[in-house]
């Protein structure tokens, strides 16, 4: 086994660590596998400007060094370094030992190993929640990209090498590593390893197809499979599972059905296995007080053995995580979840209940502004630190881009010094005292927060167990500027100071988050018109250029976006052209107008590269959700 960085960032390395997770998914696989490592040695690079996460070359896999923490980081981040070091690990089966034959089978590769480090995680290291955070993370960023219009089947259809570029997406890594686990519950654990060994023995250094592995399972397990991959790997979308309960006099249940529903341009109705959870309020805790597990199909199931029990304060489909599917909750089962959720005991319950309400709040059936304050309520006490970091997100594009404009500015202050609050009553240098500081200072919204942020860095004002590490100092100073209360030099001394590949990237950063036209235009420039920024750079000036803070702004650019689209798309490589479609997109904006041009561009454009028109189509959906988001946000 062999470490390497650059010498320069050695002394952040945590290498021994490292080593021991590594070792921890040799064992792991390798037993599970009853298939031994299949090459020589194995060494893990930490690169420089790296553009992905890590990439699993034969014994020699490379990643980003944001994976080498020089100040401290959340706990999220520390487990997701793990998922990430034991995916790339899983591919040395996964990819390398047998590879698919084309491109429509990159699922055999990227989705194998999502579901693989999401298990090794949870039952080989000490990050035993592992599917809570596979839950809030991987299956929110699923259902996200399973809604858009550039959705498609886990075994997706490509026609050349553009398609293969944007197919490296939330489908073939996050909803096929949910579909694995739910293939797993299918055809039974034990079953699945070993069909997974007996594919490895039989494909070994050679190139595969679906078929190939489902062969395998069917043997394995006595399941046939074949209907089963055409409705869950060869079709687009993603189903709802509702509870339709009926209660008697006495408060007992006298029927209990699963309704499964499908949207109408992605019909197909398909198997579940899942479980259902009832829990009460006993002792101000909710507990799990009933739980059964069931194979659920057609539109409408009957579950009899639920029939006669009390009817719990909370129903919860999917309990434990098997399925892939959006879940609701019934009216009774959502008030106990907003008045209570931080009192079920089960992190993985938990987790599921606040999907369900951002979903609910994703597809207009909820208010933003109540999820506003759900968050609010209950995220003090949450114990998992990327279902923190997941829902800390998901607020504060509630507060910018969901709650009706009239309500907005109200929004992001309630957000902002709800946020602040969180973080003055945290645990001295907990986890949650880190997310609560970044996310203030990122919602800051008014010159009071703005000045909290500056004595904060300047150690003005103190929290217990607080360091402001090089890291957050940056994070704060990207406030300042997107606050528009220091200037071009502040950021210049700054970086002088830390004159590192990280500094570059915060500098870069706060410098197009300066909210004046004259910034907003170099920053622009120094993207658009000049070619000679690094990958790093022009991911990080785009974030800082579409800070909310800065929206109004934004609206100048409109115009010039759509102009460069073609420019930059012929001219640019790849992954470069991406950040830039992405990133300079003004989805802060939110509003018909920007709705209307972009599908103004999409109508001229017919002939647009295909690829390009997915990532510009994709940015038109976050806006017309939005819309219709903010319009139920007003009733």
């Amino acid at each position: 086994l062999g470490i390497f960085a650059r010498k320069s960032l050695w002394q952040y390395l945590d290498a021994d660590y490292i080593f021991e997770k590594t070792r921890q998914g040799f064992a792991y696989y390798e037993d599970k596998f009853d298939y031994p490592y299949p090459f020589a040695k194995y060494d893990q690079l930490f690169v420089p400007e790296f553009n992905a996460g890590a990439m699993e070359n034969a014994g020699a896999v490379t990643f980003t060094e944001v994976y080498v923490f020089r100040s401290k980081v959340t706990d999220a981040v520390k487990e997701r370094r793990v998922v990430t070091i034991l995916h790339e690990l899983a591919h040395m089966w996964f990819g390398d030992l047998v590879t698919m034959k084309w491109w429509n089978d990159l699922w055999l590769n990227e989705s194998f190993a999502e579901w693989a480090s999401t298990i090794a995680t949870a039952e080989a290291t000490e990050w035993t929640e592992a599917w809570t955070t596979f839950n809030a993370m991987e299956k929110t960023w699923a259902y996200r990209q399973d809604q858009l219009p550039s959705t498609h089947p886990v075994v997706a259809e490509i026609r050349d090498l553009e398609d293969v570029q944007v197919n490296f997406d939330g489908i073939t890594y996050a909803k096929g590593g949910s579909v694995l686990k739910q293939l797993a519950a299918w055809v039974g654990i034990d079953e699945f390893f070993a069909g997974v060994g007996a594919y490895f023995r039989k494909h070994e250094y050679g190139n595969t197809e679906l078929r190939d592995l489902l062969t395998e399972l069917e043997t394995t397990s006595g399941r046939e499979l074949t209907e089963w991959s055409k409705k869950w790997l060869e079709t687009a979308g993603v189903n709802t599972l509702s509870p339709a309960i009926v209660e008697g006099a006495d408060g007992t249940i006298s029927a209990f059905k699963i309704v499964q529903t499908a949207p109408s341009d992605y019909p197909t109705i398909r198997p579940h296995r899942l479980g259902v959870g009832f829990y009460d309020l006993q002792n101000g805790e909710l507990v799990r007080t009933h739980f059964t597990e069931l194979d659920v199909d057609g539109d409408l199931t009957d579950v009899p053995e639920l029939v006669g029990l009390t009817r719990p304060d909370l129903v919860l489909l999917n309990d434990h995580d098997l399925a892939y599917a959006k879940i609701r909750l019934d009216e009774r089962s959502l008030q106990t979840a907003i008045d209570h959720l931080s009192k079920i005991s089960d992190p993985l319950a938990r987790s599921l209940v606040w999907g369900a309400a951002w979903d609910q709040t994703r597809d207009a059936e909820a208010s933003a502004s109540d999820y506003i304050d759900l968050v609010l309520g209950n995220i003090a006490s949450e114990t998992e630190s990327t279902t923190v970091r997941t829902t800390l997100a998901q607020l504060q594009l509630a507060a910018n881009s969901y709650v009706t404009p009239d309500k907005r500015d109200a929004s992001r202050h309630k957000v902002a010094d709800g946020l602040w609050a969180l973080a003055q009553a945290a645990d001295a240098g907990s986890d949650s005292q880190l997310q609560f500081v970044t996310a203030f200072a990122s919602a800051a919204a008014t010159p009071e927060h703005w000045e909290t942020v500056r004595a904060l860095r300047a150690g003005e004002i103190t929290l217990d167990g607080l360091t402001i590490d090089t890291d957050l100092s940056w994070q704060l100073l990207v406030s300042l500027a997107a606050g528009g209360v220091i200037t071009e030099g502040v950021i210049d001394e700054a970086l002088a100071s830390d004159n590192t590949a990280k500094g570059a990237e915060f500098a870069a950063q706060a410098k197009a988050a300066l909210p004046t036209p004259e910034a907003k235009n170099a920053a622009w420039s120094s993207l658009v018109d000049s070619d000679r920024l690094p990958n790093t750079l022009v991911r990080a000036a785009g974030l800082g250029f579409t800070h909310p803070a800065g929206v109004l702004l934004l609206d100048e650019f409109v115009d010039q976006y759509f102009a460069m689209l073609l420019p930059v798309w012929e001219s640019r490589t790849y992954k470069i052209a991406e950040y830039l479609v992405l990133g300079l997109y003004p989805a802060p904006l939110a509003n018909a107008k920007l709705r209307d041009a972009t599908r103004a561009w999409l109508s001229a454009n017919g002939e647009a590269p295909a690829a390009l028109r997915r990532l510009v189509a994709e940015n038109l959906a976050g806006v017309e959700r939005a819309l219709a988001v903010q319009e139920r946000d007003a009733l």
